[in-house]
């Protein structure tokens, strides 16, 4: 089975959850509150469980993650390094400079799984616990500094921060639950992906590109042509193994993370804009991660 078809009913899922928008009784409010729950609970608790199970073999994984965080670092660099442009919107470039580093971490796990098997999922849990601090630490630095916010404190209320760190602390501290609680976290965060994905697709929105559609174009540009190329070249250039060379550049050619619209829209910074961006990045993503798995074939 071509790759295209291994990914397309994890896409199939984000049409799904668009029609379903749109053409139900299920309407934007519903997904709206379900998007709250992904972000506040599901996911947590899913990004959680994923970092207390994988086992940290610094020794096997020193290197992808290495190459992972030198992936998004280039992604934050670039996108700041925007900002210094004539003419660009202080607001615009705060709200959207995520898009160029942040990722999709519900479409990373879900395609971890289906091509790499429990050593992708534990490999892509890995870069997630690493990547999700960096790029939200990222993020929200630019919005709390152009809105006014405290800087710290959005940091330590950030979910998916908390239950990353809480996840390594459990792990390294040898930490292990009862079989029921254990079984509760794992359905939970079962429930994430689907529900995740849905979200995606219901929350598909273009209008507020007019707001910068070069400034946006840039942003994208860089999501996925830029860092997907770096992944395979640093990839290739530390010698990863065939198995983690498939997951770096999975992980460095996600679209970026539908969660950017709630924390741009929650912090003050432009929403439309984001919901836009992230509605083409994922998008694009549909044509853009086959093509680069396949050029890491190719280069291979």
């Amino acid at each position: 089975m071509s790759t295209a078809l291994l990914l397309l009913p994890d896409f199939l899922l984000i049409v799904c959850g668009f029609c379903l928008c749109r053409y139900s009784t299920l309407d934007r409010p519903v997904w709206e509150a379900a998007e709250k729950l992904v972000y506040y609970l599901l996911f947590p608790v899913l990004l959680f469980n994923s970092v207390v199970r994988s086992p940290l073999k610094p020794g096997e994984t020193l290197s992808l993650t290495l190459v992972g965080v030198a992936v998004l670092a280039i992604g934050i660099v670039l996108a700041f390094a925007v900002r210094a442009w004539p003419g660009v919107d202080g607001r615009l470039h705060a709200s959207g400079a995520q898009v160029a580093f942040r990722f999709n971490s519900f479409i990373a796990l879900a395609l971890a799984e289906r091509l790499g098997g429990p050593g992708g999922v534990a490999w892509m849990a890995l870069l997630l616990a690493v990547g999700v601090p960096v790029c939200n630490v990222a993020a929200v630095w630019p919005l709390a500094r152009h809105g006014g916010h405290s800087y710290a404190r959005e940091i330590v209320r950030n979910p998916l921060i908390v239950a990353t760190v809480l996840g390594l602390v459990a792990n390294l501290s040898g930490l292990k639950f009862p079989d029921p609680v254990s079984t509760t976290l794992q359905r939970i965060g079962v429930a994430a992906l689907p529900v995740g994905l849905l979200a995606v697709g219901a929350g598909l929105r273009m209008g507020g590109l007019k707001a910068a559609p070069g400034l946006g174009l840039v942003f994208v540009l860089i999501r996925h042509a830029v860092l997907p190329a770096v992944g395979i070249g640093l990839a290739l250039a530390v010698g990863l193994p065939p198995e983690q060379r498939l997951i770096v550049v999975l992980f460095a050619a996600m679209p970026t993370a539908s969660s950017a619209y709630v924390l741009a829209a929650r912090m003050g910074g432009d929403g439309p804009f984001v919901a836009g961006l992230v509605s083409v990045s994922i998008l694009l993503g549909m044509v853009s991660i086959p093509w680069w798995l396949a050029v890491l074939g190719w280069v291979t």
